[in-house]
């Protein structure tokens, strides 16, 4: 490549960096607002409330079940009694977890849809990615409440040690798709010919 390839190469590929950058702000916001928009929505007392929405599209509701149920399965697979409700965990015995909105992941979830739609992919390569980080944060998740709950009942003088568990999770789930789509990314990547 000469002079003149290598500054057009490089204005082509910065071009691409800043669209990879605004689109992923983009679609990050999109995301992460719009949850909490129709968290806004599906929650009784607050402003957008909508009865019809709540009743027949309350997809948070479902993420907080879909994450109690085996959370409570492998809590009972060590020999604890545990019984929840739709956003609480009782560990008899031991702790009792409210899973609240924060506790479904979806921030990071968000942050790994914008990335992969945001990153020039092929749409094969895109959804694989976004189903294989979304199972893995969604099995994460899980293994963090049972966790929780685990800890707890064996150590329940440890209780008031662990009010950051929330940071912990994301700070390893962030590492975890970190790595996950630095491996992604270098599979996508043409390498550049000189």
């Amino acid at each position: 490549m000469n002079d003149i390839q290598i500054k057009q190469a490089k204005k082509q590929a910065d071009r691409k960096a800043v669209k990879f950058i605004v689109c992923l702000f983009v679609l990050y916001i999109l995301f992460s607002q719009g949850n909490l928009w129709m968290n806004s929505i599906m929650s009784p007392g607050s402003r957008f409330y909508n009865l019809f929405i709540a009743e027949h599209f309350d997809y948070i509701q479902g993420l907080k079940t879909a994450l109690i149920i085996p959370a409570v399965w492998i809590i009972k697979a060590f020999g604890f009694y545990a019984i929840y409700n739709e956003q609480d965990v009782m560990v008899v015995s031991g702790p009792l977890l409210r899973i609240n909105y924060s506790c479904l992941g979806l921030g990071v979830m968000s942050f790994l849809a914008a990335f992969v739609f945001a990153f020039p992919a092929s749409w094969k390569e895109t959804i694989k990615m976004l189903i294989i980080g979304l199972i893995c944060i969604y099995l994460l998740n899980i293994f963090r409440i049972a966790g929780l709950g685990l800890l707890f009942g064996f150590f329940q003088s440890q209780r008031q040690y662990f009010e950051y568990h929330h940071e912990i999770f994301n700070i390893l789930v962030y590492i975890i798709i970190f790595v996950m789509l630095y491996i992604w990314i270098r599979k996508n990547t043409k390498p550049i010919s000189k």
